[in-house]
């Protein structure tokens, strides 16, 4: 049967031994999978070696098929190949190929050469179809990895030693800026930690419950940074006196558990990363906002105060604190635009309330990023306002969003329809408006992945 070869190539802003490692670590398939295919991980073949085997499902449609290749042919620094042992391909063989460019910069080149299922019929129906998928893949896996390694050595340039081999411990490692996070670290080389209360991952793992007010002390000694990302979903349905409860002692038992804690700790991290929202501001309408401005009303605003206040309890260990104040964080894996994408693609989607209303978003990477450098900038402290520096409207989201995915947006949803819906949760979610800019971000040269609205959502949605 005849086959078909698909090659990427683009260089690379670090060396060939520097991009080989990257590929050896724990992590990245994770950073490589796209964001908007359905895959699950089975067994990432780690340490990867010579005839090790990786397993994952993927879904065609309503299917999931399980996918298995083995590695082979290893000149580490140079290259490595893929061949499916089972899978969606009648034959699958990828060939990474690293060629270094100078002492600083490489060539990463993925040749791919397959045959689609069901003979003769199977390549005429598929061929086109693959060829655009391969492509739309490739674009978004080389992009990923020229912004993390480029993430990584502007945080190397910036301390002086480097981040490479910190010690980082997560909580809420499996939620949506968790699960992307922890690859984005380790991938760059430092050790992570899950903080967790069931442990799933096979990772290293502390246990605690931040419920019953138990943690492993101990596990916690002796780490450079703590990211603190657990909470329960504040949009998982509608807002009343039990789940405003839940949302609220999530965040602040857990807080005040985490921070009783790290006081108690004989070497506590040097540095505290806490998750916090841009609810803080409440509904403050065209008023331009950023982190020197006081917290608003409403439920969310007191919420953020109280958890941000928390934290303050560890500054009289020397402990630097940043408190990360999140706009709406944009990924296809979950959150505000996952639920927005079913409508949207059924052509059902609409402006919500009058439309004018601010929505300060930023995209999942750049979540990421912000996150990683408040570890590693000495600089920063206290409220970190993690958005785009260019915020839109309601209507200027639902436009762009039916534009990127080729839509009408003609069904608004008014004011009181999404009253009647959500109660509550639509006055401070759907139609409070909140225009935040990252003025500390800015002020410390944090370099945006996905500055403007369009580009992160088709780079979101390979469109």
């Amino acid at each position: 049967m005849k086959s078909d070869t698909f090659v990427y190539r683009s260089r690379m802003p670090a060396s060939a031994m520097e991009v080989f490692a990257w590929h050896m670590r724990q992590g990245a398939f994770s950073r490589f999978a796209p964001s908007w295919d359905r895959m699950r991980l089975i067994a990432d073949g780690h340490p990867i070696r010579e005839g090790s085997h990786a397993e994952i499902d993927v879904s065609i449609g309503p299917l999931w098929l399980r996918w298995t290749a083995e590695h082979h042919d290893f000149e580490p620094g140079r290259r490595f190949r893929d061949v499916q042992i089972r899978g969606p391909f009648a034959r699958w063989e990828h060939t990474h190929t690293i060629e270094p460019e100078g002492t600083d910069e490489s060539w990463l080149e993925d040749r791919i050469e397959y045959v689609l299922p069901y003979g003769p019929i199977g390549r005429w129906l598929g061929r086109g179809w693959a060829k655009r998928k391969l492509r739309s893949t490739f674009q978004y896996r080389h992009r990923t990895l020229a912004d993390d390694l480029s993430a990584h050595h502007r945080a190397r340039a910036a301390s002086g030693t480097g981040t490479s081999g910190m010690r980082i411990v997560v909580s809420g490692s499996s939620g949506l800026i968790g699960s992307s996070l922890v690859p984005f670290l380790t991938t760059g080389g430092n050790s992570v930690t899950r903080l967790v209360r069931r442990d799933r991952s096979g990772g290293p793992a502390v246990r605690w419950d931040p419920v019953l007010g138990t943690i492993d002390r101990e596990g916690l000694e002796d780490y450079d940074a703590l990211v603190h990302l657990a909470g329960e979903n504040i949009s998982s349905g509608r807002w009343n006196a039990r789940t405003k409860k839940l949302i609220r002692d999530s965040r602040l038992e857990g807080t005040r558990l985490l921070c009783e804690t790290i006081n108690r700790l004989q070497k506590p991290p040097k540095t505290l990363v806490c998750a916090s929202a841009i609810g803080f501001y409440g509904d403050r309408g065209d008023e331009v906002l950023d982190e020197r401005f006081a917290a608003g009303e409403g439920f969310l605003a007191d919420l953020c105060k109280d958890w941000e206040t928390l934290t303050e309890s560890v500054r009289p260990r020397g402990i630097r604190v940043v408190n990360v104040r999140f706009g709406v964080v944009l990924s296809p894996a979950g959150g505000a635009l996952a639920k927005m994408l079913t409508p949207f693609k059924l052509g059902a989607g609409g402006v919500v309330g009058s439309g004018r209303q601010y929505l300060s978003w930023i995209a999942i990477d750049d979540a990421v990023g912000a996150i990683h450098h408040a570890i590693t900038s000495e600089s920063l402290n206290g409220p970190v306002n993690v958005v785009s520096p260019n915020p839109v409207t309601n209507r200027d989201f639902t436009k762009t969003l039916g534009r990127v995915l080729r839509r009408p947006t003609v069904l608004p949803m008014p004011a009181f329809a999404a009253r009647l819906a959500f109660g509550e949760m639509a006055d401070e979610l759907l139609l409070a408006s909140t225009r935040v800019v990252p003025h500390r971000l800015e002020e410390t040269a944090y370099k945006f992945r996905h500055p403007d609205l369009e580009p992160a959502l088709r780079h979101l949605l390979g469109r």
